[in-house]
């Protein structure tokens, strides 16, 4: 997940890190991407479950809630490092955009790049739309409706279905978001972060509406019965193999 996300910065970044080689490796300066990490957190999953031959789209529904809450918790670095914010905003929101309960202050130094200067928008007086707080919002929702789903249509999905609607979920959150956010990094002028987020939307729920019309799919949990006769055909330990 870490080269993952690496990777995503630098591919944006490529100019400078091409003249810069030696610093792409520098990632505690700062210099990561969700998409990335994500990306190659499957890619690990994969590779690690193929070498095991275990069940890959089962090991993605249990990533699938962690991830939601590595995100949520992950979030709060932003806060930390002033970054991931929108335009200013007012505590009612008259500036744009509307009705946003609350905003955040921005210092001058981590403004590089964005049309709001310190002179213009003083840091006393102007707070930031925290698009980090939304997020970190947004997805502790996904956290919960996942977890609700799994356990309420549990026996009627399939492995891998949670991982599908995480893609569905986070896609969502992130193309809405996107558009509120500064310094993003762009795509024939649309933000990457929302290609991807679409894409991923619509990808993961024509996937889950053709496999579930299609049947396609081992169950995400295996019936009451079945899971009793996995333990009792399991070999039992030998009743002197615990004397001692």
């Amino acid at each position: 997940g870490v080269i993952g996300a690496r990777i995503y910065h630098v591919i944006h970044l490529w100019d400078f890190y091409s003249a810069n080689p030696l610093v792409i490796p520098q990632i505690w300066n700062g210099g990561i991407g969700i998409p990335g990490a994500l990306a190659g957190g499957v890619v690990g999953i994969f590779l690690y479950t193929r070498s095991k031959g275990i069940n890959t789209a089962r090991w993605l529904d249990i990533f699938a809630p962690a991830a939601l809450l590595g995100q949520v918790i992950g979030r709060l670095g932003n806060f930390v490092n002033q970054e991931l914010y929108g335009p200013p905003t007012s505590l009612c929101g008259v500036d744009f955009p509307p009705c946003l309960p609350f905003g955040v202050q921005i210092g001058a130094d981590h403004r590089a790049g964005t049309p709001w200067d310190a002179v213009t928008y003083p840091v006393e007086t102007t707070t930031f739309v925290p698009l980090f707080a939304y997020e970190m919002v947004l997805n502790f929702i996904g956290l919960v409706v996942l977890l609700f789903v799994i356990r309420r249509f549990g026996p009627r999905l399939f492995a891998g279905d949670a991982a599908l609607i995480y893609i569905m979920w986070y896609g969502a959150v992130r193309t809405l978001l996107e558009t509120y956010r500064v310094n993003n990094w762009t795509i024939l002028g649309i933000p990457t972060a929302m290609w991807v987020g679409i894409i991923g939307f619509v990808l993961a729920g024509a996937w889950l509406m053709y496999r579930h019309r299609r049947g396609w799919g081992s169950p995400m949990i295996k019936p009451a019965e079945d899971r009793r006769a996995d333990s009792s055909a399991a070999p039992q330990p030998h009743p002197e193999a615990s004397a001692g």
